[in-house]
Formats: structure tokens, sequence, C-alpha cells
């Protein structure tokens, strides 16, 4: 089948303003957008950039816009999305070439979430780790799922607004740690989303859970920080 695909260009060293080119490609209808994208830079036009690595919806590395709305590439088929797709970079972070933004940004909010375990009790006894009930390890459960894509947070039209805010996807972060039992430093995390870019920033639209590729309840996520924050439980 020929697919039509209108993709975002901007080259820094030569433009002053984004563009679009239309690209016609021959591909089939179970191609990924992915695959339409590597056709392109292969077969017409190498200059091409965008970011790509494991291509099984697990690095997520290639969030772009597909059709208006933030998806991996290399999850989205053709099929759903039809012959006619248009590709531009996420909003809410600086184009640096075509599809590609620059992450600092978003790697810095993550950052500020202390994202790794804060124990600082002895370790048991008998030199065995720090073990968790099933039922304390779903507590957390979805909020490991995350890779680190960016589709969330440039989703969120109060990001778009602010970029101070810290944005979905570092919440999901703190959340992933608030909420484990073997973890101490919830309170100091509870702090930091309590600051003027944390928490409050929230305005429940949404977006950020339907742009989610791992299928994260991020919404829900978010309402339960907020809950610890107000009433001070955990449970």
């Amino acid at each position: 089948m020929e697919i039509t695909i209108k993709i975002f260009r901007y080259d820094p060293e030569k433009d002053t303003r984004g563009h679009y080119e239309t690209y016609v490609v021959e591909g089939d209808e179970n191609d990924r957008v992915l695959d339409v994208l590597e056709l392109v830079k292969g077969k017409t036009d190498g200059s091409l950039a965008f970011r790509r690595s494991c291509a099984h919806g697990v690095c997520g590395s290639d969030a772009m816009r597909i059709n208006g709305r933030n998806h991996l590439a290399c999850k989205t088929l053709v099929r759903d999305v039809g012959a006619n797709i248009t590709v531009e970079p996420v909003l809410g972070l600086k184009v640096k070439k075509d599809l590609i933004v620059d992450m600092d940004p978003f790697f810095d909010n993550y950052k500020k979430m202390l994202p790794y375990l804060i124990n600082e009790s002895p370790l048991p006894a008998d030199g065995r780790e720090r073990l968790q009930s099933p039922e304390d390890r779903a507590r957390f459960d979805e909020s490991t799922k995350c890779i680190l894509c960016a589709a969330c947070t440039t989703s969120c039209p109060s990001y778009w607004a602010n970029d101070a805010y810290y944005g979905p996807a570092a919440i999901v972060a703190a959340h992933r740690f608030i909420f484990d039992s073997r973890d101490e430093g919830a309170s100091e995390r509870l702090h930091i989303l309590s600051e003027t870019d944390g928490t409050v920033r929230c305005h429940t639209a949404y977006n950020c859970t339907e742009a989610c590729p791992r299928d994260i309840k991020i919404t829900k996520a978010i309402g339960e920080v907020k809950m610890a924050m107000v009433t001070g439980s955990l449970k």
C-alpha cells in the first residue's frame, strides 16, 4: 500500500524555524510508524533525525506526536492511524533536530524525585535482603512500569504552560518509592512535591493517562500522592 507521511523537519544549522516535508513510501498496514520512518531515512532522505533503540516499546526513546497524539512510533501500527500520517516532535521540550527533543529538563525533574531506595536502617540480622509481602509490592507495582518516554509529561497542558512543573512522569517516579514499604524517604519526596512546581499544578486533565504507552493509570497515581500529602497516610 502507498503511505503518505508528513514529517516535521528542523535543522538548527540551516533553518530559522521548523517546516514540514511529505514523503510517499510503499509499506504495509501492519508496519509500525517506526518502520515507515526507517524507510524514509534509509531510502529517501538520510538526513532525517529521530531517536530509536530497542524498537519494542521498552526503551521509550521514540516517543513522538503521531496524528496529533503522543505515541511510541515502535508500538503504533499504520492500520491504526491510517495511510496519511503526520509525525511531529513531542510538545513542551526544545527541538534539537527534526523529531529529536532535548530530554535534559525531563530527566532533571525525574532526578528531583530522589528515584532510588532510601533506607538508613540496619539490614536484617540474618543478613538477608529487606523482604516485602506480595501485598506491599502490589501497592506500587503499576508505577514501576514507567519507561521514562516522556509521552505523559509532554501531553500535559500544565507542563506546556509552565515547564518548571515537575510533570506526571516525575510524580509517578516519586509514587514508586513513596509507597514502597522498604523506603524511608516518603516524607522528603512529599515535601518536594508540595512545592509550587509540584502536584498543585496538576489539574487532572487525564491527557497523561491517555498518552501512556504502558497503560499506567497516571492520574490515579498522582491522586494517591496528593492524598498522602493531605492525610499523611501511605496506605
